[in-house]
């Protein structure tokens, strides 16, 4: 059983029990992680304080820097093992888990990097004073990280968080948090204090309801679902705790007639076979301007029919789905499309090689889903894309902007006035402007507005967030 990782050592849960970890490839349990309670919440947090008041809390900016840069040079000498565990735990094919890898290499060399740049300033203001301002860490801070991007998750905040001078406590998801929990064991081998990073393993509703309801928490990073998020809130208010929040999204590709289609094919592919779907920021909604639309159904119905689906080792273009209740999920909106006549374009293929007992779902393209059915709404969180069509700007826009969420959105025109109209109309955290998230962008702000959350995290941006603003007002006379 892996236990949990406080203070830079193992300890076992308070309760003595633990969760099954089941690998999504097969269906199979294949370790054990410990299931956290108040008892370990305590612990940790009591661990992030200390670290925080003494050891961790003294380091200047530059050495804060080095240390995290430390951490990034180690988790590229163990990329391949981070990979591995990655892959098996959450079912990634090992193209995509190598690639989390490296991104998380990439984070921590980020901010080891803007460690020593958050600045205040100073404000000219009455004479006879002298004013400034500086920024603050939070203190102790609480990171709720999802299952479908442990890695690069956690590297976009808690590498944010260090870096701004606070000390953490992670809770990962029950469903996969092996390389966290060794990403935390590199910590300590290049020498982090004790404290300034722990990990809580635990059910969501047990250990992580605990930490963010915590009174000596002091600010809350959650990645996760609306309904969650709202849980999350109610949980931190108590205690006045802010929180950024990451709630996923019904991200919208906006393809018109002057669009280069086959630039923008494979894109919108992989938008949403990425992660088997299983992405917030996943292009799950295809509009199409009705001159293109024809054409470019017919196009993406032969990529998406040559698409193949199969275990994390087998690196196919697709891997299984977390678990059998999402694999019930995603079966259920398909069901949905079947029964309100939804038609099919095209299927990928499950390998016939893939474990029988794995979570499997072919990606799939449906066309003429009428814009308020739930398939155009909710997010379906596999690999299903939802194509329908429109006639000019206002109604993409209306289409656009037509769902609760607002996390990420692409369009693909060579008109750079229309370019620059929709990017402003558009409401979404993110607008990417004939491409579909530039590669990851470690660097690029990323957050939402409506449901999708609120704050924001990656780049120089996240360390705004992970800081409280003091002024300080000097009258000298």
């Amino acid at each position: 059983m892996k236990q949990h990782f406080i203070d830079n050592r193992w300890v076992a849960p308070a309760s003595g029990e633990s969760i099954p970890v089941i690998d999504p490839s097969d269906g199979q349990a294949f370790e054990a992680i410990a299931r956290g309670n108040e008892t370990d919440v305590e612990r940790a947090v009591k661990a992030a304080r200390r670290a925080y008041e003494g050891a961790w809390g003294k380091l200047s900016a530059a050495e804060r820097g080095r240390l995290l840069m430390k951490l990034s040079i180690r988790l590229q000498e163990h990329q391949e093992e981070l990979a591995q565990l990655e892959g098996r735990d959450c079912g990634k094919p090992m193209k995509q888990a190598r690639a989390d890898a490296a991104a998380i290499v990439r984070y921590f060399e980020f901010y080891a990097g803007a460690a020593d740049k958050l600045h205040g300033d100073t404000i000219p203001y009455q004479a006879g004073y002298t004013v400034l301002t500086l920024r603050e860490p939070h203190g102790v801070t609480a990171h709720i990280v999802p299952w479908n991007y442990p890695m690069q998750i956690f590297g976009r905040c808690v590498g944010g968080a260090l870096a701004a001078g606070n000390t953490c406590v992670v809770k990962p998801a029950e469903d996969a948090c092996l390389s966290i929990l060794r990403v935390a064991e590199l910590a300590a081998e290049v020498g982090f204090p004790e404290g300034a990073l722990n990990i809580v393993t635990g059910y969501g509703h047990e250990a992580g309801d605990l930490l963010v309801k915590h009174p000596d928490i002091d600010h809350v990073s959650f990645t996760g679902s609306p309904s969650i998020g709202k849980v999350v809130v109610r949980a931190a208010a108590e205690h006045h705790t802010p929180v950024t929040l990451e709630l996923g999204g019904k991200s919208p590709q906006v393809v018109f007639d002057d669009a280069d289609i086959d630039a923008m094919l494979p894109v919108v592919v992989n938008a949403i076979v990425q992660n088997a779907g299983q992405t917030c920021s996943a292009g799950s909604r295809l509009l199409v301007q009705r001159g293109a639309y024809e054409k470019v159904l017919d196009r993406l119905g032969q990529l998406f029919s040559k698409l193949r689906v199969g275990s994390s080792q087998m690196d196919l273009d697709c891997g299984p789905l977390i678990r059998k209740t999402q694999q019930e999920r995603v079966a259920g909106f398909l069901s949905d499309a079947r029964s309100d006549k939804i038609a099919i374009v095209a299927q990928g293929s499950i390998d016939s090689k893939s474990p029988a007992s794995g979570f499997y779902q072919a990606p799939t393209l449906l066309r003429d889903v009428p814009p308020q059915h739930r398939l155009a709404q909710e997010e379906v969180f596999g690999p299903v894309l939802a194509a329908m069509p429109f006639d000019d700007e206002v109604e993409a826009i209306r289409l656009a902007n037509g769902t609760d969420y607002g996390l990420v959105a692409s369009v693909w025109t060579n008109d750079g006035a229309r370019q620059l109209r929709m990017a402003r109309a558009i409401r979404s955290g993110q607008v990417f402007i004939n491409n579909y998230g530039a590669g990851g962008g470690v660097e690029l702000p990323f957050g939402g507005v409506k449901a999708s959350g609120h704050g924001r995290e990656k780049g120089f941006e996240a360390l705004y967030g992970f800081t409280v603003l003091k002024t300080i007002a000097i009258r000298h006379g």
